[in-house]
């Protein structure tokens, strides 16, 4: 498994940075990020304590780490500059929340994010077909969601995504020690959104660049 949204105390998780590379080295996994939720008010103070952890724990263990961001509730004219700022402070791979089906992000959210040239656009709801095509010249991936809630709307993305080109990529988005899944399960949420097991296995090559790219 190669999960690239997950959570932290450091936002709205449960785990210390520390518990969850373990816990997540402990389910098999190949990598993981750290990307808390952040917005104008606390990305600085996140993303140093984000790469401190990552960089210690990939001294010893086997599972990569990656530190990242997940802008959240970002307007969305201040996403791009947010975006740079993250970057400049050493976040090397960027998510943004997007229009989710059970909250009120704001319109316009998932446009904006992908013309900021983010890596991944987190459970992007009812995305138009012009974001997704976007997305898709921007190289920009879309989530299949495993979280309950941002999951309903995983077939419309598959669609999406199908008919632009846009990649995909499937993360857990994961708050809690039990949110984290192996590969077996992650596939079996694949084939529930309508792809299929090839699919699926481009979607871990689609991560698994992302991660190569992140860690260099």
């Amino acid at each position: 498994m190669i999960d690239l949204h997950t959570h932290t105390l450091f936002s709205d998780g449960a785990l210390l940075p520390a518990e969850l590379i373990q816990r997540a080295q402990a389910s098999g996994y190949e990598a993981i990020a750290l990307t808390d939720h952040v917005d104008e008010s606390n990305f600085d103070f996140v993303i140093p304590r984000i790469i401190a952890a990552c960089e210690a724990a990939n001294r010893t263990m086997t599972v990569r780490a990656i530190p990242g961001a997940e802008l959240t509730h970002v307007r969305p004219g201040s996403i791009a500059g947010l975006v740079r700022r993250c970057r400049d402070l050493g976040a090397r791979l960027i998510v943004v929340h997007g229009e989710t089906l059970v909250e009120p992000v704001a319109e316009g959210t998932n446009l904006s994010a992908i013309q900021a040239g983010i890596d991944i656009l987190a459970h992007p709801g009812l995305i138009s077909a012009e974001a997704a095509q976007l997305a898709a010249r921007n190289n920009v991936c879309l989530e299949i969601s495993a979280r309950n809630g941002h999951s309903l709307a995983n077939g419309h993305v598959v669609n999406m995504a199908r008919q632009t080109g846009a990649r995909l990529v499937l993360n857990t988005d994961a708050h809690t020690p039990e949110n984290l899944i192996p590969r077996a399960y992650a596939l079996r949420i694949a084939l529930g959104a309508g792809l299929s097991a090839d699919d699926y296995t481009t979607m871990l090559e689609n991560s698994r660049g992302l991660a190569t790219q992140a860690l260099r």
